[in-house]
């Protein structure tokens, strides 16, 4: 965990959304709609609660394999030492079946963030084991906060933020309302809610604002749950696409932008293929291509979600 902060200055917003909704994308690819099944339960609070009267070493092996469980890692060993150290957390990447897990020794008075920590770590074993990366130390470790969240863990390291008028706390790349955005995104999908979880009443505010943003992908055009405003652009952009086949409106142009995300195709005239429109899935955020006709019932190949479009 190289990322983090602890009495800095906190990054908010969304600066990482892009490579977020990549990230959610790819551990659907891997791991299939099926096999994020076995991810539909967290971690429990219970599992992973680290009082201070806890052993520090037999503690931190406690929870250790209550996140491999959660994980779903069979026959993986976690080691956890600590020591003088830059970083949070690391690990060291290895065939197994041990994995070594090195936490930085301020955690021996911050226990309660201790899971955080071996959340993050567990999950780059996991990730090692798929094979599933991407290019660039920033944007891998994007992928796995994002994976760590998705599959039922990340919502320690959403919790572990902390922000006051004279200290704050971090862990992970991700900014706080990125970590409520992805938890969001789980909650939607597995039809759980994480907010009685939270020890941390900013993480607690995080949830809520990336809760509104996760929300946002679901109401915009072609969806039948778009605004207003949003479904008169729409118009706008697909008569556009239509007189003009071959000139696409500036909407096209910008489709990877959060508020105009689809993107007109075809159109080339009579016998050709048709005015077809593509946007993300706002579940997955792979790309939908559906035919522009009017109300149109669409299925994502990939996770499966079922969508109603007015195109």
């Amino acid at each position: 965990m190289a990322n983090g902060s602890v009495g800095g200055e906190v990054v908010h917003g969304y600066p990482h959304l892009a490579t977020v909704r990549e990230a959610i994308t790819a551990v659907y690819r891997r791991l299939s709609a099926e096999g994020l099944y076995a991810y539909g339960t967290s971690v429990a609070p219970a599992d992973v609660a680290f009082a201070d009267v806890d052993d520090l070493h037999l503690g931190a092996q406690r929870v250790a394999r209550a996140l491999v469980q959660q994980l779903r890692l069979p026959e993986a060993r976690m080691i956890v030492s600590f020591r003088e150290m830059e970083h949070a957390a690391s690990v060291e990447l290895a065939a197994g079946p041990e994995y070594f897990i090195e936490l930085n020794d301020r955690f021996r008075t911050h226990r309660r963030d201790i899971g955080a920590a071996l959340a993050h770590e567990i999950t780059h074993v996991l990730l090692h084991r798929l094979d599933l990366s991407f290019p660039g130390t920033r944007d891998n470790e994007i992928l796995t906060d994002t994976a760590t969240t998705y599959l039922g863990a990340g919502w320690l390291l959403l919790d572990a933020y902390r922000e006051d008028g004279v200290s704050s706390q971090k862990l992970g790349y991700l900014t706080p309302e990125e970590f409520g955005y992805v938890l969001a995104k789980r909650a939607l999908a597995f039809g759980e809610d994480p907010s009685p979880w939270f020890t941390s009443p900013q993480a607690y505010t995080a949830y809520t604002r990336g809760r509104d943003e996760a929300l946002r992908d679901g109401r915009r055009p072609p969806l039948t749950a778009a605004g207003r405003a949003g479904r008169h652009r729409y118009a706008r952009d697909r008569r556009a696409a239509q007189d003009r086949p071959h000139v696409r409106p500036a909407a096209s142009a910008a489709s990877a932008a959060s508020e105009v995300p689809y993107a007109f195709e075809g159109g080339g005239g009579p016998g050709g293929p048709g005015l077809r429109v593509s946007f993300p899935c706002p579940t997955c955020h792979q790309r939908i291509r559906v035919p522009v006709r009017g109300r149109v019932r669409a299925r994502c190949g990939l996770c499966r979600t079922v969508l109603e479009c007015d195109t």
